[in-house]
């Protein structure tokens, strides 16, 4: 009998459930809350996954007095393995203990950071652990210098590493209790650093070596001048469309945070509940987008917002894509597309399923606070407007597939039911060209 093999794409999507599974076995232990008994295991289900997929939701209303330190230790490593890869992690520690690390294996780094070839994929995975540790401990220190002049010294050492993982990793989780770090909406300090943990975190490791390694505009490559151009337009647009649509609920300061926690963190020094609608629907349409990719972010992506707009600028135009003296493949341009599409396509059928199951609990689950809450799922954003801890128990699980799906991305999830994935058919078929009447 020949012995089945998993694709590179299966891999990396058992990995990431593999490791939620372990999640949520040692959340429903005793010693992870801080009361007598468990969490129940929707509960555990739905906060494994979350963490694993960095998102920040939570179906609990205050994480910081229902964990124990052991659970709050057990959230910090499951947002650390979900936000670098267990696939990396994994791969490192081979690398650690001297085991040669083979072709397969090389693929399946091929896949899980998506490159285009086998070359220089070792290197890549010590760089991200490497620089991973270093930032978050730098982040860890300037977060430390706030938070020990109101907790004692372990309990901000504490805090701090965790609020630096939680960052870098664009996961939006704290332990800060209910008003979360609202109650520092003014502390320069402490939002600046959080700002530049998620900014870091969201533009990828490919472009954080890239700019480590050439140091000067010229020489970045296309990519990372992509991902750095629309990461600034994003967040200069989102912090002006905010502060004008909230001029008396945000300061600038508010509306520069909000607009980068809005793309995937999931921080919020202000109360969600407090916006108007259009700022609502921008914010969805933000989480929407969501990070870069090879990031510890998820939506769409950065990349996948430009191919597209310069896709219909050039079909508009009638000219090729061309950027910075390249042509921009049809390949590159068709998954855009289709990404976005899948993703859209996901997203809304959860809502239309959440809306049925939460059909009776009108009141409580109005429209807007339900397509908000799907958004953020599938961004793995975390931002919420508090809904929830309230959900169905249906909802909550339905919930989380939408963050493994947003984490994973559609693409890699719809991939595993192709079989020809990475090894296209050809056919010395010829067909003749039809042209189809649109619009």
């Amino acid at each position: 009998m020949k012995k089945r093999k998993f694709t590179p794409l299966a891999v990396i999507a058992i990995s990431f459930l593999g490791i939620i599974v372990l999640g949520v076995f040692l959340f429903k232990l005793p010693i992870s809350t801080q009361a007598p008994g468990s969490l129940s295991w929707v509960d555990s289900i739905f906060i494994s996954t979350s963490a694993v997929c960095v998102t920040g939701l939570s179906t609990i209303a205050d994480l910081s007095s229902t964990l124990s330190v052991f659970g709050k230790i057990v959230l910090a490593l499951l947002i650390q393995i979900g936000g670098i890869g267990i696939v990396t992690i994994a791969i490192y520690v081979l690398i650690v203990l001297g085991i040669k690390i083979g072709v397969t294996e090389r693929y399946v780094i091929k896949e899980a950071l998506n490159q285009h070839s086998l070359s220089g994929v070792i290197n890549l995975v010590k760089s991200i652990i490497i620089t991973t540790l270093i930032i978050e401990t730098f982040g860890m220190i300037i977060n430390f210098i706030v938070f020990i002049q109101e907790f004692e010294f372990w309990k901000a050492l504490g805090i701090s590493a965790f609020h630096s993982i939680s960052s870098f990793n664009n996961a939006g989780f704290d332990i800060l209790g209910p008003e979360s770090i609202q109650l520092y909406s003014s502390n320069i300090l402490l939002n600046i650093n959080t700002m530049l943990l998620i900014v870091v975190g969201g533009i990828g490791f490919i472009v954080i070596r890239d700019i480590l390694a050439k140091r000067r505009w010229a020489n970045l490559s296309l990519y990372s001048k992509i991902v750095l151009k629309t990461t600034l337009f994003l967040i200069i647009s989102g912090a002006l469309i905010i502060k004008f649509f909230e001029w008396n609920n945000a300061t600038w300061l508010q509306a520069i945070f909000q607009s980068i926690t809005t793309r995937t963190a999931g921080f919020s020094t202000i109360d969600i509940n407090l916006f108007s609608y259009s700022t609502l629907i921008v914010i969805m349409i933000f989480m929407f987008i969501g990070a870069s990719p090879n990031s510890t972010g998820g939506g769409i992506k950065t990349t996948t917002l430009y191919i597209m707009f310069r896709s219909i600028k050039s079909f508009l135009s009638g000219k090729p894509v061309i950027i910075s003296n390249r042509k921009i493949g049809i390949e590159s341009r068709i998954k855009a597309f289709t990404l976005a599409i899948l993703a859209f396509t996901s997203t809304l059928t959860v809502f239309i399923i959440l809306s049925k199951i939460e059909a009776n609990n009108v009141v409580e689950m109005p429209f807007i606070k339900l397509l908000f809450e799907t958004f953020s799922a599938f961004g793995t954003v975390g931002l919420s407007m508090g809904i929830t801890p309230n959900l169905m128990p249906a909802s909550k699980v339905l919930l989380s597939a939408l963050m493994f799906l947003g984490r994973l991305g559609p693409i890699t999830i719809f991939g595993l039911m192709n079989k020809n994935w990475g090894h296209p058919q050809t056919s010395s078929i010829e067909y003749a060209t039809e042209r189809i009447i649109i619009g």
